[in-house]
């Protein structure tokens, strides 16, 4: 990879930018967080050649929501639950929107 194709990804929401240690830095959070989050599935962190967590911009929000709900009070398993079906929540109002677009435009409504 060229230094010209890693500055483009820069732009990419899933490219893994991010140490574990820079990660919990900008979350304000501790590394145990983000491993406490990654045993509860909720992300999965890439790993670097030397076996380095590294983490998405993708990942650094969900994570970030994750953290609002356990300073909440919220288990952190259950702030995990909560974000993966706010994720899914989310992904399938996407999709309706996607699909209403394509049959409204399939079926413009007619002026009388």
């Amino acid at each position: 990879m060229t230094a010209d194709d890693s500055f483009n990804r820069l732009d990419d929401d899933d490219y893994p930018a991010y140490t574990m240690g820079r990660a919990a830095e900008m979350l304000g959070t501790t590394q145990g967080f983000l491993r406490a989050i990654g045993e509860a599935r909720l992300i999965t962190p890439l790993r670097s050649a030397g076996g380095h967590r590294r983490y998405s911009r993708y990942q650094l929000r969900i994570a970030a929501r994750a953290r609002e709900l356990v300073d909440q009070g919220t288990p952190i398993e259950a702030a995990c639950r909560i974000v993966i079906l706010e994720d899914q929540l989310e992904e399938a109002q996407r999709i309706n929107a996607e699909y209403r677009r394509a049959a409204q435009s399939a079926n413009p409504p007619t002026v009388t």
